[in-house]
């Protein structure tokens, strides 16, 4: 096993451990996000850290993005006392926005053996559409500019090889 695949082992691990935690059946890619910013990578890390996004950044922008999502229908989370998230029962599953981001950092390279970490975390944030774009909006960071970061890093990477 590579030295990537032990990261990406452990950055899905730690996902589906939020996704159980937050009373997920499905491990999506804010799950990811949440795992990478939980990570002590240096590369990825920093390019978070450079926007205040570690692990209690990310939960927030999340949790904003979740409030928001209910304003626009009506609800007003003051309004109501919800409950905690009551962790899973079951081991979730790889869902439809983790598939797409994991697909997404397996097509950003020629050739599996150069992936690496940031690959995973540009995976995650080239998404479109979907919980993780709207959370970064709400949370005012520049999803494009981010994605540049993670590009230039690798890049920078690549020139030291």
């Amino acid at each position: 096993m590579t030295a990537f695949d032990k990261y990406l082992h452990a950055v899905i691990v730690r996902a589906v451990d939020e996704a159980r935690e937050g009373g997920s059946t499905l491990v999506e890619a804010h799950h990811l996000l949440l795992s990478i910013a939980a990570d002590q990578e240096a590369v990825t890390h920093q390019i978070l850290a450079s926007v205040g996004l570690d692990h209690a950044g990310v939960r927030d922008a999340l949790d904003r993005e979740f409030e928001h999502s209910l304003s626009t229908v009506g609800v007003s989370l003051t309004a109501y006392d919800l409950p905690a998230p009551s962790p899973s029962a079951e081991r979730p599953k790889i869902g439809a926005s983790a598939k797409l981001a994991l697909d997404r950092m397996i097509s950003s390279v020629a050739r599996k053996k150069d992936l690496r970490p940031p690959h995973v975390l540009l995976g995650v944030l080239q998404a479109q559409v979907g919980k993780v774009p709207r959370a970064l909006a709400r949370a005012g960071i520049d999803q494009a500019a981010l994605v540049a970061r993670v590009l230039q890093a690798l890049d920078d990477d690549d020139g030291g090889q």
